[in-house]
């Protein structure tokens, strides 16, 4: 039974205090306050130190890592004996897509781990760290700082300018804001659900797939955005309809969590497929099959199958199903 707390990403054990976000000169006084402790993100990437643990600095040693930058600085929580923690944003190491290019391609393909185009000389002991490689492992309190950190520094880097009149925006409200400098209008991070579903037919056996822009050998659950006036649960019958071309009849909730890369909530359902024939789209999915227990096994010790990663509600997705953890 899948036990949505402990999901990897849902696993925030801090006190967001959003109502500190609204407090003038926030960020200037929790960075003259040695308590504070900050956290560097990058690209969906933040600095850790060997565990791996998320690692946070002292606002000296921030000073002395990078320059001034007032817009730079996002409000993560407070802690149990009332220290700020908050994120310095890094120049981002990926170019936006190409012409022609597209636009979510950033979203598909995991970050570099060679560090940011403007690197700061990370004290020993330091490193750029993927989220995605590390979020199983980080503690309850970590978890929840870094996919903070990692979903609010996306939606800055992907959202400069106003969707209204197209000027530039400026940071407010300790980075959850950007206010408009011509029209003021302010403008909030933005969550795009998303589901995700282990298909199971009378037989109990899994459909998974593999996805066009996966290596060979990547297998995962079905997912897909939720539609502008769709429902959840017509959003699973809908994607797996047209992903595989298998009829879905009873759809049951099972957890969610954030998904920071960049912006998704991924919502995990049980879907009782009421038929079996399986027709992929050849766009988003080159194949699809049935798994039983015994098979999706042997294919994983054969290295045939490539499974989920720890971090992603898929994982735990397939392991409820599976009844323990996949080797």
């Amino acid at each position: 039974m899948i036990v949505p707390d402990d999901l990897p990403l849902s696993r925030a054990g801090i006190d967001r205090a959003a109502l500190l976000r609204t407090e003038d000169g926030f960020v200037r006084t929790a960075l003259a306050d040695p308590a504070t402790r900050v956290l560097l993100v990058c690209d969906a990437a933040v600095v850790t130190a060997a565990g791996p643990t998320v690692a946070l600095l002292d606002p000296a040693d921030v000073a002395r890592l990078l320059p001034a930058d007032d817009e730079a600085w996002l409000l993560l929580g407070r802690g149990d004996g009332g220290e700020a923690y908050l994120a310095r944003r890094v120049a981002d190491r990926r170019p936006a897509p190409t012409v022609g290019e597209a636009s979510d391609v950033l979203v598909h393909t995991a970050p570099t781990s060679t560090g940011p185009a403007i690197t700061p000389t990370l004290p020993d002991g330091l490193t750029w760290t993927a989220l995605r490689d590390i979020g199983a492992d980080l503690s309850a309190q970590e978890a929840g700082l870094a996919t903070t950190a990692v979903a609010l520094d996306a939606w800055h880097a992907r959202h400069p300018r106003c969707p209204r009149c197209g000027a530039e925006t400026r940071v407010a409200q300790s980075g959850w804001t950007r206010v408009c400098v011509v029209d003021g209008s302010e403008h909030y991070p933005r969550t795009d659900p998303a589901v995700i579903m282990a298909v199971v037919d009378a037989d109990d056996r899994i459909l998974l797939g593999h996805a066009a822009h996966w290596p060979a050998g990547r297998w995962s659950t079905l997912a897909g955005f939720v539609e502008a006036g769709e429902s959840l649960e017509h959003a699973v019958r809908r994607e797996v309809a047209e992903e595989t071309g298998v009829v879905v009849g009873d759809v049951s909730y099972r957890g969610s969590q954030p998904w920071p890369f960049p912006a998704s909530l991924m919502i995990g359902f049980r879907a009782q497929a009421e038929s079996t024939d399986v027709h992929v789209d050849g766009i988003e999915l080159t194949e699809a099959r049935w798994f039983s227990r015994a098979g999706l096994a042997d294919a994983v010790r054969t290295g045939d199958v490539i499974p989920p990663g720890r971090a992603s509600i898929a994982r735990a997705l397939v392991e409820e199903w599976f009844g323990g953890p996949l080797s």
